[in-house]
């Protein structure tokens, strides 16, 4: 009878990982966001470091970056999936990387989604309150949401080109596989060589003591 396969357990450190950084990456979206409602006027550009950094009140109906602006029910069901997602897959994460990157990504995505849930002009129509322009850069203007959202898939796409698993394992390579493999063979073939070589030497020893005992029979 097979025996059933246990459960990994669920790695307490990894989802406190995660929820910490999905919290702060709210955090500091909602803040800005209502900081820039509060005190900057819509339209009105203001220079922090010259043309390299400016903020500019807009509201965006659309993804990030302002693409797609009349598509917002589409990425507030998009966000909402992505978040139920990440929720589901904590239970698996055992790497504190993935739990990083996954608890940004999980930040980024709840704080747009909230601003489509309840700004104006209504329920999952919310327009996203953008501020950060960065022209050099871009033409497309962001918010604190978006930078987070795109670092976590940068280093998303850095650990799966690493072979990190959720589980914080590497995945080992076809070349990698050969390598130990050849390994393995050259261990397993080592000690029949051995013994073989043992037994020559023990035949070879033997020979002097025999013809000694032989010599002095015939004395």
């Amino acid at each position: 009878m097979d025996r059933p396969v246990p459960r990994a357990k669920v790695s307490a450190r990894a989802i406190a990982a995660l929820a910490f950084a999905a919290v702060v990456v709210v955090t500091l979206d909602q803040v800005t966001k209502a900081l820039v409602v509060a005190k900057l006027p819509e339209g009105v550009v203001v220079p922090v470091l010259g043309n390299a950094l400016q903020f500019l009140s807009v509201r965006n109906p659309g993804a990030a970056f302002s693409f797609a602006v009349n598509m917002t029910w589409v990425f507030s069901l998009i966000s909402a999936a992505v978040v139920v997602a990440i929720v589901v897959y904590a239970r698996r994460i055992r790497s504190m990387w993935w739990a990083i990157v996954l608890g940004m990504l999980l930040g980024g995505a709840l704080g747009n989604l909230s601003d489509r849930l309840f700004r104006e002009p209504g329920f999952g129509r919310g327009h996203v309150v953008d501020f950060i322009s960065t022209p050099w850069m871009m033409p497309a203007i962001y918010n604190v949401a978006d930078s987070f959202i795109c670092v976590s898939m940068v280093v998303f796409v850095l650990l799966v080109i690493l072979g990190v698993n959720l589980d914080g394992t590497r995945a080992v390579s076809e070349k990698q596989q050969r390598a130990m493999a050849e390994a393995s063979a050259t261990d397993a073939a080592a000690p029949e060589s051995g013994t073989a070589t043992d037994g020559t030497d023990a035949e070879r020893a033997s020979r002097p003591a025999a013809d000694g005992a032989l010599g002095h029979d015939a004395t």
